[in-house]
């Protein structure tokens, strides 16, 4: 299967998630808009859900991929087998020790980490500590589903696992749908939602589960015991978390300033939905198939089809991503306004939203990037390195966080977040061509520079659009005029940008053709 088809695999199911995650989103917005028990729900979620990303988007992709793969080539599937059960026997332990220490101090925790600026002995506070006590086994659910994907992945079977956090905005629409229907007051629905949380973490592990099975795995859990596989596995994921979880990190650091104000969470919130769809789709779908491809082709020597891969990667990356960042920064109110703005969600709020989004938009293509650069680190079983270009990027999002938020604020924490951002993938990128692990191709920094011109073409036609067709866009108008509207504005900025693109050499035929024609080596036998 050809390296487009795999990211496309991926990042398909991933588009499917991220669709309804749209739609959980818009029946949040108007179930809770941007009240006390929006911000007492995000808050809860935020804490497990970082564990969530850490794990599944971080360290286990990151650290037990490239080992899972080097022991079925040195051991084969009895030793891949051996190995999963080694793992698990300590992952199994480890998370439930976590999980109990993690309730039991949930108050110290919404108190000093989660949501600081909830005063304590309020409603709000009160919530929060209850909601995230319900949802944090979400966390242990998620690590073991992370475990069940890095096999999944290196078996080459991407599916199973990238339409997994489907479950998770299918029971949290099952929840609003449910409090939406019976007229639940917001204190209630917060409840609904956390109870699915807790389901869905269950349901996603259950179908990790049977998809490893249907793969040809059959594992079982074993007494704990710190083996040398495991300790390395360990070595290598620890900083591979912080890394795969820059993200994440500086999100939660944005929290932690941003509860300080009423409101300011849900904000940050719907602004981060709306871009992580393309983060989602591209980055996920990237950094997923990526990773065991590349090692493959190391432990193999292949040291050209290596640089060949990161090439085609960050070509992929940027291809989708700028135009992507354009259309994010021109139309954030129209997005905003159509996918939020009915029920608790006024036009104040769609404005503050907006403006965060638009910022977020400039920082979209590095988010994506890092996630294409990471690899080729962790492929050499290198984690420590981009651990530490994290810690400095970490460093400055919470100076400019602390800085600019008393002036801009849910700005301020935008623009902090993209700053690092960009920061962490130039950083990355020429680590990566200092050490020589990156051949750099003259070609590729042409296209780059032509895509640029295409975006800024299509982010300019994109304006006189919008401004043409803004009597179609206000709220009085019927939603589905808002949406067909908006469509036609994204139908008109992909005719333009690849229009553009292929024009004047951005992109052309042969890069696509060389693309889907290129043939991966089969996966090991399961058998072998």
């Amino acid at each position: 299967m050809s390296l487009v088809r795999k990211f496309a695999t991926v990042g398909g199911a991933t588009l499917g998630s991220r669709v309804l995650g749209f739609g959980r989103e818009t029946l949040m917005a108007a179930a809770l808009g941007t009240g006390p028990m929006a911000d007492a729900f995000y808050a809860a979620f935020r804490f497990p859900n970082l564990f969530r990303r850490l794990f599944a988007e971080g360290a286990f992709n990151a650290a037990f991929v490239p080992l899972f793969a080097k022991e079925i080539e040195a051991n084969g599937i009895d030793g891949a087998k051996r190995f999963s059960e080694e793992v698990l026997g300590v992952l199994f332990t480890v998370l439930l020790l976590i999980t109990i220490a993690m309730e039991v101090a949930m108050p110290w925790l919404v108190s000093w980490i989660i949501a600081p600026g909830f005063d304590v002995g309020t409603e709000k506070f009160d919530v929060t500590v209850k909601l995230a006590v319900v949802m944090f086994p979400y966390l242990m659910c998620m690590s073991l589903t992370a475990m069940l994907s890095g096999m999944l992945n290196s078996l080459h079977h991407y599916f199973a696992a990238a339409v997994a956090p489907i479950f998770l905005n299918i029971a949290l629409i099952a929840a609003l749908g449910y409090g939406l229907w019976t007229g639940a007051d917001p204190l209630s629905t917060a409840w609904y939602l956390s109870w699915g949380v807790l389901v869905a973490g269950l349901l996603q592990m259950a179908v990790l589960y049977v998809g490893v099975l249907h793969a040809g795995m059959r594992f079982g859990l074993r007494r704990p015991r710190f083996t040398p596989n495991v300790k390395r596995l360990l070595w290598l994921a620890l900083p591979a978390a912080v890394t795969g979880g820059i993200t994440q990190i500086n999100q939660i650091i944005g929290q932690m300033i941003a509860s300080t104000k009423d409101g300011a969470i849900a904000v940050l919130q719907y602004a981060d939905r709306v871009y992580q769809l393309p983060l989602g789709v591209v980055g996920i779908a990237v950094g997923v198939v990526l990773l065991p491809e590349l090692s493959r082709a190391l432990r193999g020597g292949h040291e050209r089809e290596a640089a060949n891969l990161q090439n085609r990667s960050l070509e992929f990356v940027l291809f989708l991503t700028l135009p992507a960042a354009g259309a994010l920064w021109v139309i954030s109110d129209e997005i905003v306004r159509v996918l939020y703005e009915r029920g608790a969600f006024s036009t104040d709020t769609t404005s503050t939203v907006a403006a965060t989004l638009a910022i977020y938009g400039l920082g979209l293509p590095a988010f994506v990037m890092i996630k294409s650069l990471t690899p080729g680190f962790f492929a050499r079983e290198d984690t420590k390195t981009p651990m530490r270009i994290t810690g400095l990027s970490v460093a400055v999002n919470c100076a400019l966080a602390v800085s600019l938020f008393p002036l801009f604020a849910e700005r301020g924490i935008a623009t902090a977040e993209a700053t690092s951002g960009w920061l962490t993938a130039t950083l990355l990128f020429i680590t990566l061509i200092w050490r020589g692990h990156w051949n750099w191709e003259n070609a590729l920094a042409f296209r780059v520079v032509r895509l640029l011109i295409a975006t800024v073409i299509m982010a300019v036609t994109l304006n006189y659009a919008s401004a043409a067709l803004a009597d179609w866009l206000v709220p009085e108008s019927p939603l589905l005029v808002q949406l067909t509207a908006l469509m036609m504005l994204i139908g008109l900025a992909m005719v333009v940008y690849f229009s553009v693109a292929f024009l004047i050499g951005g992109a052309d035929a042969s890069m696509i053709r060389r693309n889907l024609k290129r043939k991966a080596k089969p996966a090991p036998p399961l058998d072998a």
